[in-house]
C-alpha cells in the first residue's frame, strides 16, 4: 500500500498540484508576518500601493498595501503633551479625572492618525523636503534665536535641554517629517481666496436689516390633566438620560487660616532695630537735582565726520552756556535737539541720579548750583548740563517708622508661625495618610465634613475648583488618603480626605416621580403651543394681518420693530434666528412666520422690508481683514475634507482596548 502511495504521489500531476497548494500557505505565512499586531499599537494605518490606487483589501492583494502603525508610546507621549497644555491654560479648573475620559483619548488619537495619513499621503505623492526647507524651518523657530537671529550654541542647549536629549539630527529629521507631512495642507490652506463678488454678497448679508412686526402670545395656563403610571413609566423609559444621579462625594477636610492663628507676640526693640537696619534704604529718599541741558543730536552709528562735527557744536554751546550772564534758556530754545525740553528752556524737572543715563548722571551730580558742565556724551548725542538747585535725599528715623516696622514684624511673625504649622500638617499626614484627626490636632482646628456634593457644586470650600478637582481625583477616591495642600487663598491652605464616592447611577422611578410628571405635562402645553402656534400661522399665510388676528384672538397690539439686525435680542435669541432664516420672496407681500419658547409663549412675526448691509460702509482695511478670516476658515475646511477623502481611501483600524 505504501508503494501505491509512493507511486500516486510521484508524477508530474501531483508536483503541480503540491505547487498550487505552496503558493496560498506562503502567502498566507507571509501576510501574517506583516501585519501581525503588536499588543503596543493603538491603531494600524494601511494604504494601497502608488502603482494601484484601487487594489482591493482583501488577502493576497493586501500584501502590497502599505502598513504604518501607531505605538502606544507615541499616543502616551503626545495624550501627556496635550496634558500639560490643558493644565496650562485651564489652572485650578484643570479636571485630571474627566481629562482621562475615553472621548479625551479617542480625540487625540484622531489627530495622530490624521498627522499620519497626511504624511503618508505626502509620501506617497512624492513631496521631498530640501535641507535649505528644514535649516530656514530650525532657524525661524524662535527658542533658538537670541536678538532675532539664529544662535548655534542656543540651539544646542536647546536640544540638549530635551527629555530626552536630542541629536541635531534627530531634530533635523523630526523637523523634515513634519514639513512633508504639512507642505501639502498648509499649501492648501493658504491658497483658499474670496472673489469680490463672494466678498460683497457676505457684507450684504452681514449687514443685513429687517423691517419686522411682533405678535405676542402669552403661554397658555399650565397643564393640570391628569398622567396615566403608563405614560409616567414611558416617559421614564424614554429619559433615563435626565434622571441620572451625578457622580458625588463626601469628604472630610481641615482648613489653616493664617488670619485665625493667635497674634504673634509683639516683637521688642532689638529686633525692630535690626529689620530698621536692614530696610533703612525704604525708609530713605534720594537725593534730587533740578536741572536743564541741551542737546546735540548724532547717532551712536554716525561716521566720524559727524560725531565730530556735533562735538564741536556741542563744545561752542558749552562755551556760551558757562560765559558770564548767559542765559541758558535762550540758548536751550535755539540750539537743543530735545523736542521735549527745548520749548521749556531745557528745564528737565527734579531728577535723581537712577532716572538718567550713567555718564549724564555722573556730569549733574558732580555739579555746584548755578554752574554749567563741560559736554557731556550718551547714546543720544552731547548734552550741555546746568544744574539749578539741589534737594538733598532724607531718611526717616527709627522712631517714625517704629509703628510700621512694628506691624511687618507681626505679619512676618505670623506667616512665620502659617508656615511652621503646615509644615507640620504635612509630617503628620505622611505619617498618617489615612487619617485628618492627627493633623487637625497638631493645627488646632477641627475636623469639618462636606457632601456628598457633585463637580457642580458651589458649597463651602467645595466651591474651589482646586478643591473639588482633588476630591474627584481617581487617586483619592480610591485610597482614601490625605490629600496634599490645597491653596484656596492667600495664607488659606485645605486638606482633604474622601470619605465616600457614590458614582453616577439612574434614580429610581418613585424618586424622580414628581420630575417626570412635571416634564409630561410640559411636554403636553408645549405641544398645545406648537399647534396653536401652527393654526395662527396658518391664518396669516391665508392672508390674514397680524393686527386683524390680534383683534380675533384678543391678543396685545403687534409691535413694529423697523431695522432689526443679526443677533437682536428681539423677546429671546431664538426669535432673531426664526426672523433671519425666514425666506422673503421679494415681494410686496409679508413673510410671516413663528417661534414657540420654552415657556408656551408664542411669538408670530411679518418681515416686511429686507435692507441690505451697506458694501460702502466697510472700511477697505476691515473689508481686506474679513476676506482674510473667510479664506483661513474656508482653508481649513479643504484641508479636512482631503484629510476625510485620504481617510476614506485607506484602511484603519483602533485598537480600543490599548487607549
Amino acid at each position: 500500500m505504501l508503494q501505491k502511495l509512493r507511486d500516486k504521489t510521484s508524477g508530474w500531476i501531483a508536483t503541480v498540484i503540491l505547487g498550487l497548494l505552496i503558493i496560498p500557505f506562503a502567502f498566507f505565512g507571509l501576510e501574517q508576518y506583516m501585519v501581525q499586531r503588536s499588543n503596543t499599537t493603538v491603531a494600524t494605518i494601511q494604504a494601497p500601493p502608488t502603482w494601484w490606487a484601487d487594489a482591493p483589501s482583501f488577502w493576497p492583494v493586501s500584501v502590497f498595501w502599505r502598513h504604518e502603525e501607531i505605538s502606544v508610546d507615541e499616543f502616551r507621549q503626545r495624550f501627556e503633551q496635550v496634558r500639560q497644555q490643558q493644565r496650562a491654560e485651564l489652572g485650578d479648573a484643570f479636571d485630571a479625572r474627566d481629562f482621562e475620559s475615553a472621548e479625551t483619548k479617542r480625540m487625540v488619537l484622531e489627530t495622530l492618525i490624521d498627522q499620519r495619513v497626511q504624511a503618508m499621503a505626502a509620501e506617497q505623492a512624492g513631496v521631498v523636503v530640501s535641507d535649505a526647507m528644514v535649516r530656514d524651518a530650525i532657524q525661524a523657530i524662535p527658542a533658538f534665536q537670541v536678538d532675532g537671529r539664529f544662535d548655534p550654541s542656543r540651539y544646542q542647549l536647546a536640544l540638549a535641554s530635551q527629555v530626552p536629549a536630542q541629536t541635531p539630527a534627530q531634530f533635523d529629521q523630526l523637523v523634515r517629517e513634519g514639513l512633508q507631512q504639512s507642505l501639502v495642507t498648509t499649501a492648501i490652506a493658504n491658497s483658499n481666496f474670496v472673489t469680490d463678488a463672494e466678498l460683497d454678497r457676505l457684507i450684504r448679508l452681514m449687514g443685513e436689516r429687517r423691517d419686522v412686526s411682533l405678535l405676542v402670545a402669552p403661554p397658555a395656563a399650565a397643564d393640570t390633566t391628569d398622567v396615566s403610571d403608563a405614560d409616567v413609566q414611558a416617559w421614564y423609559d424614554a429619559h433615563l438620560a435626565d434622571y441620572r444621579a451625578p457622580e458625588r462625594v463626601a469628604i472630610e477636610y481641615i482648613e489653616l487660616d493664617m488670619a485665625a492663628l493667635p497674634a504673634p507676640a509683639a516683637a521688642d526693640e532689638v529686633a525692630l532695630r535690626a529689620r530698621y537696619q536692614q530696610e533703612q534704604d525704604k525708609f530713605a529718599s534720594q537725593e534730587q537735582r533740578h536741572a536743564s541741558h541741551i542737546l546735540i543730536e548724532v547717532a551712536a552709528d554716525a561716521d566720524a565726520e559727524a560725531q565730530q562735527a556735533a562735538a564741536a557744536e556741542a563744545a561752542e554751546v558749552a562755551g556760551l552756556a558757562a560765559a558770564e550772564g548767559a542765559d541758558f534758556t535762550a540758548l536751550a530754545a535755539r540750539y537743543s535737539d530735545d523736542a521735549g525740553s527745548s520749548a521749556a528752556g531745557g528745564d528737565l524737572g527734579w531728577i535723581s541720579r537712577d532716572m538718567m543715563p550713567g555718564p549724564f548722571a555722573e556730569a549733574l551730580f558732580a555739579l555746584e548750583p548755578g554752574s554749567v558742565s563741560k559736554p557731556v556724551k550718551t547714546d543720544f548725542g552731547w548734552h550741555v548740563i546746568k544744574l539749578h538747585e539741589v534737594k538733598a535725599g532724607a531718611r526717616e528715623s527709627f522712631e517714625e517708622v517704629r509703628e510700621t516696622l512694628a506691624a511687618e514684624q507681626a505679619e512676618a511673625d505670623r506667616e512665620q508661625a502659617f508656615n511652621d504649622i503646615s509644615s507640620q500638617v504635612v509630617d503628620a499626614v505622611l505619617a498618617n495618610p489615612g487619617a485628618l484627626a492627627p493633623a487637625a490636632e497638631i493645627a488646632g482646628v477641627q475636623v469639618q465634613k462636606l457632601g456628598p456634593f457633585a463637580r457642580t457644586t458651589t458649597e463651602g470650600v467645595a466651591a474651589h475648583a482646586a478643591v473639588r478637582n482633588a476630591a474627584f481625583s481617581e487617586v483619592l477616591v480610591e485610597d482614601g488618603t490625605v490629600s496634599d495642600p490645597i491653596e484656596v487663598g492667600p495664607g488659606r491652605n485645605v486638606w482633604i480626605r474622601v470619605t465616600d464616592h457614590l458614582p453616577e447611577s439612574a434614580r429610581p422611578l418613585a424618586e424622580v416621580r414628581e420630575q417626570v410628571i412635571a416634564a409630561i405635562r410640559a411636554d403636553r402645553s408645549r405641544q398645545a403651543a406648537e399647534q396653536r402656534a401652527g393654526a395662527l400661522l396658518a391664518k396669516l399665510h391665508a392672508g390674514t394681518t397680524l393686527a386683524a388676528l390680534a383683534e380675533a384672538e384678543s391678543l396685545p397690539a403687534p409691535q413694529s420693530v423697523p431695522g432689526v439686525p443679526r443677533g437682536a435680542p428681539l423677546v429671546d435669541a431664538s426669535v432673531s434666528q426664526a426672523i433671519f432664516a425666514t425666506r422673503v420672496d421679494g415681494t410686496e407681500k409679508p413673510a410671516h412666520g413663528m417661534q414657540v419658547l420654552d415657556d408656551g409663549t408664542i411669538v408670530l412675526f411679518a418681515v416686511e422690508k429686507v435692507t441690505p448691509g451697506d458694501i460702502a460702509e466697510v472700511p477697505a482695511a476691515q473689508r481686506e481683514m474679513l476676506a482674510q478670516q473667510v479664506a483661513q476658515f474656508a482653508g481649513a475646511n479643504d484641508v479636512q475634507a482631503l484629510v476625510s477623502a485620504l481617510r476614506a481611501g485607506m484602511e484603519i483600524e483602533v485598537v480600543e482596548e490599548n487607549l
